[in-house]
């Protein structure tokens, strides 16, 4: 196998025009691995820190002093790439190289590893013989930490076209569910300025109940059957609105406030009302025992945790005790390493809690994390609809799509 013979990086720009870094990996001096790294804006407090001091040049910096460690690696030997970066940073959260380079020196090298072997990098992360899309799971509409003041205080409205029986059809819908909802937005607000959000879901002017209901109305103008062919999600990313000292979630811009007993029943009403197959964050990071309440009431939904779980595998072996969540989000920045993010999703695997691998607000080019939802057997991969850093995932999956190994759409 092809051994590191250089590594080395630089500093580029994210989707929200924010520093991070990308590294290149070279194996045999001709197979290159590039990587660079996305950050995410609604952060888990148990997260890995991105960059040590929040200084990408730190990173960088610690990267170039360090790069003749790498060099003579076995470039597709994850394992030894990662514990060479452990060896720089033994702290639990990658707090003295910072996650972002470990996500991007492990990725990097699997990709040139991929490339000498002439597979794509999904097939070169997993022994598996065949491997099933996941279906794309889009954000419409949003507000919260990823959108202005008036939007809704609910972070993200999605859609998955859950009827869909191939990836290009699954992404054409959504496509067309996110156009129709345009439409529906400058009827209802005639100032509406067809302002964005972080990941490309519609921020207008409304509250979470008309958010929802104009949502619905999209998906039924089109032809579609809600819960059928296409069926809705929330990201209530509730983290974000809880008050430790309150003890209350604080919906501030709706104008209320929720016990713990309520978020509950606000949250149990939305997936009633709205057929939801996707609650993600319906409760706050630490709230393991009412996420576990939710979960028996709901079993034939994807309750899901991001914040409660940020890929970190001891936090997921709590949550398969406690029974807090039957799905949880797969990001590998969370994690730091791929090989910290698999780990993750085996265990995640071997104890039928279904991955969703995703995408973050602050997101790169690069398609890699396509590969990784299909290589980790994800049954969603969150990537947003529109927006050049969103849409290269998805027009990876088309490519992929020819694949003799790929066979069609996993069961959700």
């Amino acid at each position: 196998m092809p051994k590191i013979t250089s590594i080395d990086g630089c500093l580029l720009y994210n989707s929200r025009g924010s520093k991070t870094i990308e590294v290149d990996v070279i194996a045999d001096n001709k197979f290159l691995g590039r990587v660079c790294a996305p950050s995410g804006a609604s952060v888990g407090k148990y997260e890995v820190v991105n960059f040590p001091n929040e200084k990408p040049e730190e990173s960088l910096r610690i990267l170039n002093d360090n790069s003749q460690k790498f060099i003579g690696l076995e470039v597709s030997d994850l394992k030894s790439i990662h514990d060479t970066l452990r060896s720089l940073d033994n702290s639990p959260n990658y707090s003295e190289i910072g996650g972002a380079l470990a996500f991007a020196v492990t990725i990097a090298s699997m990709e040139s590893a991929s490339k000498s072997l002439d597979q794509p990098l999904f097939q070169t992360l997993s022994s598996e013989s065949s491997f099933k899309f996941p279906y794309p799971l889009g954000n419409i509409l949003g507000g919260g930490a990823h959108a202005g003041p008036g939007t809704p205080d609910i972070q993200e409205i999605l859609i998955c076209a859950t009827g869909s029986k191939t990836i290009r059809d699954a992404i054409e819908t959504n496509l067309s569910v996110h156009k129709e909802l345009r439409k529906i937005l400058e009827k209802e607000d005639l100032n509406f300025t067809n302002g964005r959000g972080d990941e490309g879901g519609w921020a207008p002017k409304l509250d979470n109940e008309k958010a929802l209901e104009v949502s619905v109305m999209a998906i039924e103008n089109l032809g579609f059957t809600l819960g059928k062919e296409v069926s809705l999600g929330v990201d209530f990313a509730s983290s974000t609105q809880w008050d430790e000292g309150k003890q209350k979630y604080l919906y501030n811009r709706a104008g209320f406030e929720n016990s713990p007993e309520k978020q509950i029943e606000f949250v149990t009403n939305i997936i009633k009302k709205y057929k939801l197959i996707y609650a993600e964050d319906a409760v706050h990071e630490e709230a393991f025992d009412d996420m576990a309440e939710l979960t028996r009431k709901f079993p034939n939904i994807l309750v899901v945790g991001d914040d409660l779980t940020v890929t970190n595998k001891g936090i997921l072996s709590k949550v398969i005790e406690s029974k807090s969540c039957n799905a949880t989000i797969l990001k590998v920045n969370q994690a730091g390493s791929l090989y910290d993010a698999l780990e993750f999703a085996e265990v995640a695997n071997n104890n039928n809690v279904k991955l969703i691998t995703s995408h973050r607000s602050g997101e790169s080019t690069d398609s890699h994390i396509s590969h990784i939802g299909l290589a980790t057997k994800s049954k969603m991969l969150k990537v947003g609809i529109v927006g050049g850093e969103r849409i290269a995932k998805l027009n990876e999956l088309i490519r992929l799509s020819e694949h003799d190994l790929i066979r069609g759409m996993v069961e959700i």
